[in-house]
């Protein structure tokens, strides 16, 4: 089994689940190889990225995603264009809107199609993501508005998350049929990752079998 881990934002290839995730597995699982791609790349070349490793990955062995934050709304996106099961930690489901809290300039979308704005750099990320105003269009164009294979997605939500509303990702993806596991406490980060790695490995396998 193939498991490509997404991270999200303010991350990298090793981020700490996912090196947790690859130490767990080269220790117990030998027979799971995970994959860390650096996404600190604008969306679009993200998602080509992410579909064309999960269609390489996919001729060789089952292939899976588990997508953290803005890294769980990429593994849907993908899901939902691949038909790669997935596996999601307090996902993203609106990025257009949660990713404008690094610029105040909430009244200019009708002109976001102008250079001079479109261009404009809004964050840096600790990866090195320079995310644009441009990004911020691309991911209104690409709103998550369907769960396309909810038999092969999972959610893992923390009630507590501080920086995503953990009510609204359990309402989209509820709605769209797929399993929800809400968690009592937390935050945003999965602290907690490492003691659940047992059971997200058994998660894993159950989505390549769906």
């Amino acid at each position: 089994m193939n498991v490509v881990y997404v991270h999200g934002l303010d991350s990298d290839a090793n981020s700490t689940k996912g090196l947790l995730l690859e130490e767990y597995c080269e220790k117990y699982y030998s027979n799971i190889k995970i994959y860390r791609p650096d996404l600190n790349q604008n969306p679009e070349q993200v998602f080509s990225c992410l579909t064309d490793l999960v269609a390489e990955l996919n001729q060789d062995a089952k292939t899976v995603l588990i997508g953290s934050s803005l890294g769980g709304y990429f593994s849907t996106l993908v899901s939902n264009h691949t038909g790669c099961p997935a596996l999601l930690l307090n996902p993203s489901t609106q990025p257009h809107i949660t990713l404008k809290r690094f610029t105040k300039d909430f009244a200019i979308e009708n002109d976001i199609e102008e250079q001079n704005i479109s261009n404009r750099i809004i964050h840096s990320t600790v990866g090195g993501w320079d995310i644009t105003h441009s990004d911020l269009q691309w991911f209104a164009a690409y709103q998550l508005s369907s769960v396309n294979y909810p038999n092969k997605v999972v959610a893992l939500i923390k009630e507590s998350d501080e920086l995503l509303n953990p009510k609204l990702s359990k309402k989209f993806y509820k709605e769209q049929g797929a399993i929800v596991v809400m968690q009592k406490g937390g935050d945003h980060r999965f602290s907690d990752f490492a003691e659940q790695l047992p059971m997200i490995i058994e998660r894993l396998q159950q989505l390549v079998s769906a």
